[in-house]
Parts: C-alpha cells; sequence; structure tokens
C-alpha cells in the first residue's frame, strides 16, 4: 500500500466519522497525524462515548471493503 492509498483510505475514514458524528470538525480531524489517543479523546469529548464505543466506530468505518 502506497501513501496515496494510505490517504485515500483515511479520507474515506475521515467522511464516514465526520457523517456519524456531524459535531467533529476537520481540525479534530487533521489533529491525529501521530496523535491517535489525543484524537480518540477529542472524538470522546465531543460525543460523550467511551473509548471503546469510538475505537468500535472507527474500526467499522475503515471496514469499507476498499
Amino acid at each position: 500500500m502506497n501513501t496515496l492509498q494510505i490517504k485515500g483510505n483515511w479520507n474515506i475514514a475521515k467522511g464516514k466519522l465526520k457523517q456519524q458524528w456531524a459535531d467533529l470538525t476537520d481540525d479534530d480531524l487533521d489533529y491525529v497525524e501521530g496523535k491517535e489517543d489525543e484524537l480518540l479523546g477529542r472524538i470522546q469529548k465531543r460525543t460523550g462515548k467511551t473509548r471503546e464505543e469510538v475505537e468500535k466506530a472507527i474500526k467499522d468505518s475503515n471496514d469499507c471493503g476498499c
């Protein structure tokens, strides 16, 4: 998998996360670069979901069959 494919997969995942949780901003999602834990915390704070729920939603959004 090359960098362009990884970026494309991340863009798909970002779109799905924004559809699921409209309160997330582009800044929240761009924050992920090297900061997975902080991103999970931001999503939890904005959505009120548990870490497990957030991780499952992210995993499910990545299982797009791409």
